[in-house]
């Protein structure tokens, strides 16, 4: 089993910056990706960034130039830092990682990922 514990988010103005951060615990070993998305209320979850073997990254095109995703393994962290924020970011983020190596499974949804953290709300004032 692995535990996913997110932290960071927060109020922040337009144009303002955030990093949120992912804890992990468990049976990290097993971990072959890892990504965040994002759920305002009343849409679906959307997938925003994902990172694949330490350093293969995606993003959503909503956040391209925007937010960078990455991996501290030496601490067990992921990151999302999130700059030049836009009212329309404002959601909560959910940390998610996943067992099985890229290619067995692409991560295009969430049942790709196996982990879920609690989340984290994000809102961004206008």
């Amino acid at each position: 089993q692995v535990q996913l514990v997110e932290s960071g988010g927060g109020l922040v103005q337009a144009g303002g910056s955030l990093r949120l951060s992912c804890t992990t615990s468990g049976s990290i070993f097993s971990i072959k990706a890892m990504g965040w998305y994002r759920q305002a209320p009343g849409k679906e979850r959307e997938l925003v960034a994902s990172i694949f073997g330490g350093s293969a990254t995606k993003y959503a095109d909503s956040v391209k130039g925007r937010f960078t995703i990455s991996r501290d393994n030496a601490k067990n962290t992921m990151y999302l830092q999130m700059n030049n924020l836009r009212p329309e970011d404002t959601a909560v983020y959910y940390c998610t990682a996943g067992a099985a190596p890229y290619g067995t499974r692409w991560y295009s949804s969430p049942r790709d990922f196996d982990y879920w953290g609690q989340g984290t709300q994000v809102t961004v004032s206008s």
